[in-house]
């Protein structure tokens, strides 16, 4: 009987060390457990007391103290320490209006703090930049339009949106402008827009459709031409814009915004073999000489246009050798092929006095067989005279700009 009694206390005294120990786990685990989600305040925080307008705050150290409501387990940032929320019947929350006097460190920082600033944002990061294609007008500008382009592969549909105009120049204060629509080289067939009354910047925003299959897209050009319409209801030409159809430009599925300046229409008749007109430009620093081929007119084609192809060769000269060649791509049957096509060489500007520039116009039939249209030669007193040794010079007298002209073409053989 005694050995009974005497295991029974064993065992009572077992058990209770048992739920004595499980006690002291529990405690050490939920100590640990409220050291990890505790608000640990950052050194230097804790400033004495500092002032908005006129009202004394209190230090942040004593509102730290008692912003813990017994039984959480971590301290309120400071950034929510003033703020308080309340349940409303519709299942929202409604947040109690702010202390009117902040902790210090939400207080702005002045210069003559010796803090250093964490986490501010300059604000100089996140300009954006300024649209300057309404304002930046150059001199003996026609007028600017803007317009935008989409073309839907599935549907072979070229989408044109005619947005607006800016600052016409018509033969009047009056101007009433309208636009057409050509696809080159069609010249027949065209779209037009609706007449403005009585405005210099007009706003169109009309949208036009061009059916033009996949294959043949990138050897159209869009020609805007922006005409007066008086009284009589004549149109005077003001201006033409001038846009061919690359890859890179109908990339994409959203419509691509452009503006292009006018450019005033040659008056003078095409010379016997076409005329060619293209830029000339000359970096000192980077030495590079720039060539951007833009259009030719009046060309005289030997075949049937619907199997003929026309493209510009480039070849830049030194003391009547050949350095380099480049070629531009090759638009179909048209006798007025549009290109705008940037090259560039490299030159020292010591070579610039023994260098030209040949451009040449080769027609290109089925059978890659070529032939010279015409050709023009620009470069210094050695190898050029008149307006080519003039495009030149003035090529020099304008460093880092592009000089545009257009040049009678020859029938002269290549060296």
């Amino acid at each position: 009987m005694a050995e009974q009694v005497a295991l029974i206390i064993g065992g009572l005294a077992g058990g209770l060390l048992l739920l004595l120990l499980l006690i002291w786990v529990s405690c050490c685990l939920w100590k640990r457990l409220c050291a990890m989600f505790t608000y640990e305040e950052l050194p230097g925080t804790t400033a004495a007391s500092s002032t908005q307008g006129d009202k004394l705050c209190p230090p942040y150290a004593a509102r730290t103290e008692t912003s813990r409501p017994p039984g959480v387990p971590f301290v309120v940032p400071p950034s929510f320490q003033d703020r308080d929320w309340v349940p409303l019947n519709s299942g929202e929350w409604a947040q109690v209006p702010r202390d009117p006097c902040p902790a210090p460190e939400l207080l702005p920082h002045t210069s003559s703090s010796n803090l250093g600033m964490v986490g501010t944002i300059n604000p100089e990061l996140y300009k954006f930049l300024e649209d300057t294609s309404e304002t930046d007008f150059p001199e003996g500008c026609l007028g600017r339009l803007w317009f935008s382009l989409e073309y839907q592969q599935e549907a072979e549909r070229l989408l044109v949106g005619l947005i607006k105009a800016r600052r016409l120049q018509g033969p009047s204060e009056t101007c009433s402008p309208l636009v057409k629509l050509h696809l080159l080289p069609d010249e027949r067939r065209f779209l037009q827009s609706k007449t403005k009354r009585k405005t210099s910047n007009p706003q169109f925003d009309e949208h036009f459709i061009f059916q033009v299959s996949s294959k043949s897209i990138t050897q159209r050009v869009l020609r805007f031409s922006v005409y007066h319409v008086d009284r009589q209801r004549k149109h005077q030409l003001l201006g033409q814009v001038f846009f061919p159809l690359k890859n890179e430009t109908l990339a994409g599925d959203c419509p691509r915004l452009i503006w292009r300046d006018l450019e005033a229409e040659s008056l003078e008749p095409p010379s016997e073999f076409g005329d060619l007109q293209f830029c000339l430009g000359y970096n000192n620093c980077l030495r590079r000489l720039t060539v951007v081929v833009l259009r030719a007119k009046g060309l005289q084609l030997q075949e049937d246009t619907s199997f003929v192809s026309v493209c510009v060769k480039v070849s830049l000269m030194n003391h009547n050798k050949f350095v380099k060649c480049k070629k531009t791509s090759a638009v179909l049957g048209s006798a007025n092929p549009v290109y705008s096509e940037t090259f560039s060489f490299k030159a020292d500007p010591a070579e610039l006095d023994t260098a030209s520039l040949s451009l040449t116009v080769l027609q290109v039939t089925e059978g890659e067989k070529s032939h010279v249209l015409g050709r023009v030669v620009v470069g210094s007193y050695m190898y050029a005279r008149g307006k080519q040794l003039e495009h030149w010079d003035e090529m020099l007298s304008k460093p880092k700009e592009l000089v545009k002209r257009w040049h009678a073409l020859c029938r002269t053989t290549e060296p």
